[in-house]
């Protein structure tokens, strides 16, 4: 069975086109800056308790690395998933048994995709919390948008199936939602116990979405390589 499987993986090698090569962008920015970078949030932020605990005589300057890590991790995230939404999006699209998207429905996913992106951008310069909360509702609604059209591979929309528990789109799209929550709450976890309790909380279910990610993104590409597409 795996030299069949590393036969179809060598042979997709071959084949990949610059179509396929596009596909690998998405996991290879997981892997290469946000994952390392999820590693050195979650030592900080243990610093950053040590510090608040008076166990350990850090800088102040721990709380702000932190925070600073937090904020690449969320953007590196929602690039990502752009990406990938895109690559889901185009494949189908070009597929000439599917009607076409139709440049005005082409353009208004560009600017949701646009209006997303900036959306997260502003994260990092808001300041009042209305705003932050705005802003970050806007984001993930846009993501939410853009993958739910029916381009997008979702295995299922159905949470009472199994199958949707199964789905790499599902635990990504609740994964930035978590980020997006922690970046615009940022001042309130800082200021208020309670909020710091559900920041640790939702620091945990992150951490295990990422592992699913890291699972189901690995499976959904070796299906690809070795179904060929």
């Amino acid at each position: 069975m795996v030299p069949m499987i590393v036969g179809s993986l060598e042979r997709g090698i071959d084949a990949m086109a610059a179509g396929d090569w596009f596909a690998l962008l998405h996991p290879v920015l997981m892997i290469l800056f946000v994952y390392p970078v999820v590693g050195a949030t979650i030592r900080l932020g243990i610093l950053v308790r040590e510090r608040r605990l008076e166990i350990n005589p850090l800088p102040a300057t721990v709380p702000v690395e932190h925070v600073d890590h937090g904020r690449w991790v969320t953007t590196g995230t929602v690039v990502a998933v752009l990406i990938a939404l895109g690559w889901s999006f185009a494949v189908r699209a070009a597929d000439p048994l599917l009607p076409p998207p139709g440049g005005t429905r082409l353009a208004g996913l560009l600017l949701v995709g646009a209006g997303t992106l900036i959306s997260c951008g502003a994260l990092w310069r808001v300041r009042v919390a209305a705003l932050r909360a705005a802003f970050a509702l806007l984001c993930w609604a846009g993501l939410l948008g853009l993958g739910a059209q029916p381009e997008i591979r979702r295995l299922a929309d159905d949470p009472r199936l199994a199958v949707f528990w199964r789905s790499h789109y599902w635990s990504g799209v609740l994964l930035c939602g978590l980020l997006l929550f922690t970046m615009a709450a940022k001042p309130e976890i800082q200021s208020v116990p309670a909020m710091r309790r559900l920041h640790v909380a939702a620091a945990f279910l992150i951490a295990v979405l990422l592992a699913v990610q890291a699972i189901t993104g690995s499976r959904d590409l070796l299906a690809m390589a070795v179904g060929g597409g």
